[in-house]
């Protein structure tokens, strides 16, 4: 038997399947609706199936149907994850020739079988549903064909009332890696195969309830609603017994009808911080039907996104269902911890990036309280690299006049809106926007619709967004890709309701912002969290906040992906052999793959906290940044002054503030004694909430009282003594008491120093401008690199020694140097070493204007191992304890903190500058004291930055022989630019004139 050529013909997307409609599922009673799994009506049928496996479908035995098999296989599953084929990563490369509508004939194939007991009954109807397949079904029940489907992430559902058996039934599902629709579903992740999603039989009646649409509109003040249910029938339609409950339980409606409209009054609103929902129960026959309803409304008035008439900010990500061991297949559970993390770290929003998720999904959503933007299973990405060289990230959205880029641009986007304008293609397009809607209509907290991801825009995709607005007219419609217009298009942009855009800078933001515009200016990505990255956060939270027009954003993205590799670590693209691949881009989460938060995590959740606080001319003022509800009935604000680096008092308080409003604390501040003092607001949830727990910190605010006030550190100790030097052409030796100093003339440094006959350095000092490359270096990396930055080394040219009765002192003239380069910086240095073994250092620089900023500026020590451990471990004051950059530290608080080597080094699959420590004070480890005339940063390491640099998984990474402790003027900050716009000016060692003084104390 082969099988129809269905898969490379998009005008046959479904044969013999049920048409779409809205997800429930019938119970037998009131009290079994707690949970689909107890319903009598519903069957699973996941579980082992029989497996096997082909390179290609023309491999499939003739008699399949009957044949034996090898394997079994978990249903639901990936079969990349139970050692057939391969795993895959490629973002915007389709992994296969583009040849629409056709896949290649190596088109790898998986045979399912399961057999099943049944009793059918003959006045029942049984429908057989595949939650997700990926990439297309063909399905047998007893040997006979039941039906055919394409459409990875979501619902197939065909009736098997005629197949089913009395006894032993079996049923054979064949499933193709690739069909027409993978055109349709060029997704950034990694490409996984197989039945994904739950399977199961449903049990209804003769004429049952196929369908149902609740739909209302709520009155100018939000307290009443004009509630309709629209309902369709298999079979003859039927009253039904209708219930509403209200949130507290209360019976608010009951009546029989088969469709209604009744007025409700004294609603209590939906949102995701209060998420209310009704309870409305359909009885009809045998059956019973429960439906979560929460009433809100999402809507656009002059340019701003309105929520239940609260102009309110997406603090929003997108989500991919994705785990290293069970790939797509995600589980109640799963999503629950992910919900419940996104709480936990001030998330409110969810993209479904980039297509349906589980269909109850969205019902913990609607539990929870989340905003979410339903997506379309579509992204055609690929279609844009056809006739030209992959293009730098930044040419969709450059704003240059140059005509060679703009040619290349525009001939991108026209290759970029193939699927979008090609006719064979609309009757997909319009299906799948179909499939979303109508599964996912009653959800409440799907106050989006999204007409898919980056697959251009054109006739397909207009017509799709005028079907939605007919359908659905009481939900937002979004689709970034509008904003490309091919050559011999114009653009139809009436039924979409947002400015949407990816990566845009804050710039972008304020551009579009400044002049009232018709629609509301929506990021659907931005802050891409790439390795150590998200540095950027904050602007785009304060750009946020500078315009109404601006609704917001969210985050890309929410998960590393990563499947398990045989030896137990985290793999990514190109380590399973698989070509073409995008590397590591697929490591970009907030979370890693096992869900554990990155440093990118806490610093968006301190950046999205709920209060904030402004200290000025005395007057301490907290402001509300929850939409919904009085900061009194949310949080406990909890304050701790602290002086000099210690706590001397603090205490708790709540404060009666509303919804994006502001109020004055009054607390009793210190008087001004001339010390450091700082003040540390900490916010905490005074109540437990479903997925929160009483007490849980929810943010925090670090307020610095007195900026004139230094912080206290050790004082220069000048005094008389006597200074042994030996001077030679190369060297110059100094000894002083206990101390004995080796300085190299030929390089302007230390090479060796040691205190009673103990080493307190393994290797020379040395000044450092490199830093492993993070993954937002990644396109100025080449750029440094040309520069020479990642091979400097210092010299000397002249070098003159001065010894008083207090101090010797040596001045150098040097430079930082690269082989074929011109200096890079000139350096003046004066090193004084005093009485007590103090040595300061005071660099004045001159940075080569013409070459590129600096990724760092400062000094290597190379120290003893066993000087730094669990028991003398390294203390500083700084920014911590979490790593923390010039624009990545509003997840740290400065304080007093201690750390080690390997409890500093942030372990990213990918190797890369971690671990440093912003606004540092001073640091002090096992008699070695570290201080400045203005604030550094420091970073504490096992391994060297050319280790980090050059290994391209963590697992391959060698500790160095000594600890490597870098102490630096200035490290340029982190931003998104792996997928963003350039770091900063404002973040970048860009000065051409440094100057600081270091004290080093080896007492």
């Amino acid at each position: 038997m082969q099988l129809p050529n269905y898969f490379q013909d998009p005008n046959i997307l479904h044969v013999n399947t049920l048409p779409h409609h809205a997800y429930f599922i019938p119970h037998q009673s009131l009290e079994t609706t707690e949970a689909r799994e107890h319903s009598a009506y519903f069957t699973l049928l996941n579980g082992d199936w029989d497996f096997n496996y082909y390179e290609s479908y023309h491999q499939l035995p003739q008699d399949f149907l009957t044949m034996a098999f090898e394997h079994k296989i978990p249903v639901p599953s990936n079969w990349q994850n139970h050692g057939f084929d391969r795993h895959h990563y490629t973002n915007i490369n389709y992994p296969f020739p583009f040849d629409p509508p056709f896949v290649p004939h190596q088109n790898p194939c998986g045979v399912y079988h399961r057999a099943f007991t049944a009793q059918p009954n003959t006045a029942k109807r049984y429908l057989l549903n595949f939650e997700g397949v990926d990439s297309c079904l063909f399905v047998y029940l007893n040997k006979q064909f039941v039906g055919y489907s394409q459409i990875s992430h979501n619902t197939s559902e065909f009736d098997v009332t005629e197949y089913l058996q009395q006894g032993t039934n079996h049923l054979t599902v064949v499933v193709l890696k690739w069909c027409d629709g993978s055109y349709l579903e060029d997704q950034d992740k990694f490409r996984m195969s197989g039945i994904f999603r739950d399977v199961y039989l449903l049990e209804r009646p003769e004429n049952y309830l196929q369908d149902f649409f609740i739909r209302y509109e709520l009155d100018e003040h939000f307290s009443q609603a004009e509630l309709r249910l629209e309902t369709q029938f298999i079979g003859q339609k039927q009253p039904l017994d209708i219930q509403l409950f209200a949130p507290n339980g209360a019976l608010v409606l009951q009546q029989q009808a088969v469709d209604f409209c009744e007025k409700i009054t004294n609603i209590q609103l939906w949102n995701a911080e209060l998420p209310q929902l009704y309870t409305l129960v359909l009885r009809y026959a045998d059956e019973v039907i429960v439906q979560k309803i929460g009433f809100r409304k999402a809507e656009v008035k002059e340019g701003i996104f309105y929520f239940n008439g609260q102009p309110i900010k997406f603090r929003g990500v997108n989500r991919h269902d994705s785990d290293p061991k069970t790939g797509y297949t995600i589980s109640y559970a799963q999503a629950l911890k992910d919900l419940q993390l996104m709480k936990q770290h001030n998330i409110n929003a969810i993209r479904t990036a980039h297509y349906p998720n589980a269909p109850w999904f969205s019902e913990l959503c609607d539990q929870y309280g989340f905003y979410l933007i339903g997506e379309a299973d579509v992204e055609a990405h690929g279609a844009s690299m056809l006739t030209v060289k992959t293009p730098e990230p930044s040419i969709f959205l450059n704003h240059e006049n140059d005509p060679e880029t703009a040619r290349i641009r525009q001939e991108t986007i026209d290759n970029f809106c193939y699927f979008a304008r090609d006719p064979a293609f609309k009757k997909a397009i319009l299906d799948r926007q179909q499939a979303n809607v109508e599964r996912d209509k009653n959800r409440t907290s799907i106050i989006i619709w999204s007409l898919g991801n980056e697959s251009g825009y054109g006739e397909n995709f207009e017509a799709a967004a005028e079907w939605i607005k007919s359908r659905d007219p009481s939900r937002l419609v979004h689709y970034e890709s509008s904003i490309y217009q091919h050559t011999q298009h114009q653009n139809d942009l009436s039924n979409l309701d947002f400015y949407s855009e990816m990566y845009g800078s804050t710039e972008d933001i304020d551009r579009y912002c400044e002049e009232p515009k018709a629609k509301p200016f929506i990021l659907c990505e931005y802050t891409h969290a790439m390795g150590n990255s998200n540095g950027d956060a904050e602007d785009y939270w304060q750009a946020f906040q500078r315009h109404r027009q601006s609704c917001g954003g969210f985050v890309w993205e929410w998960c590393d992906h990563a499947p398990y590799l045989p030896n137990g670590k985290f793999g990514y693209g190109g380590d399973f052999g698989d070509t073409p691949n995008d590397g590591n881009f697929c490591m970009d989460g907030l979370v890693s793959p096992d869900r554990i938060p990155h440093s990118n995590l806490l610093e968006l959740k301190n950046v999205n906290r709920p209060v904030r606080a402004s200290y000025q001319n005395g007057e301490l003022r907290l402001h509300n940044y929850l939409d919904f509800t009085d900061l009194a009935d949310f949080v406990t604000v909890h304050y701790e002054f602290v002086q000099n680096g210690v706590v001397t008092s603090g205490g708790k308080c709540q404060i009666d503030c509303k919804p994006q409003q502001s109020a004055v604390l009054n607390l009793p501040m210190p008087e001004n004694n001339g010390e450091h003092w700082l003040l540390n607001l900490r916010y905490t949830q005074n109540h437990a909430s479903a997925l929160l727990a009483k007490h849980h910190e929810l943010g925090f605010d670090q307020i610095l009282l007195y900026p004139q006030n230094h912080f206290k550190k050790q004082p220069l100790v000048k005094e008389a003594t006597h200074f042994d030097v030996n001077e030679t052409a190369l060297t110059v030796e100094i000894k002083n008491g206990d101390y004995r100093y080796l300085f190299d003339k030929q390089k302007g440094i230390f090479s060796h120093i040691e205190k009673n006959e103990v080493a307190q350095i393994e290797q020379p000092l040395d000044f450092v401008i490199w830093r492993a490359p993070t993954d937002n270096d990644r396109l100025i990396r080449e750029t440094w690199q040309n520069a020479g930055y990642d091979k400097a080394y210092s010299r000397a040219y002249e070098t003159a020694v001065n010894v008083t009765d207090q101090a010797v002192e040596i001045t150098v003239k040097s430079a930082i140097l690269a082989v074929a380069r011109g200096r890079i910086l000139t350096l003046d240095l004066r090193y004084q070493i005093w009485a007590n073994g103090q040595i300061s250092l005071h660099i004045q620089g001159q940075r080569a204007g013409y070459l590129p900023f600096l990724p760092r500026f400062g000094l290597r020590f190379y120290l003893p191992k066993q000087q730094i451990s669990m028991a003398e471990p390294l203390e500083y004051f700084g920014y911590g304890e979490a790593e923390s950059y010039i624009d990545k530290h509003h997840l740290a608080k400065l304080g007093i903190y201690h750390t080690t080597a390997k409890t500093n080094h942030t372990d990213y699959v990918k190797p890369q500058e971690n671990g440093s420590h912003f606004g540092c004070e001073y640091l002090k480890v096992n008699g070695l004291y570290i201080s400045a005339d203005k604030a550094f940063s420091f970073n504490l390491s096992p391994y060297t930055a050319e280790e980090l640099t050059t290994k391209k998984h963590h697992y391959e990474l060698e500790e160095a022989a000594s600890t490597i402790l870098c102490v630096d003027y200035k490290m340029s900050g982190i931003g998104s630019n792996s997928c963003g716009p350039n770091l900063k000016d404002e973040y970048r060692l860009n000065e051409e004139r440094i100057e600081i003084t270091f004290y080093l104390n080896f007492n």
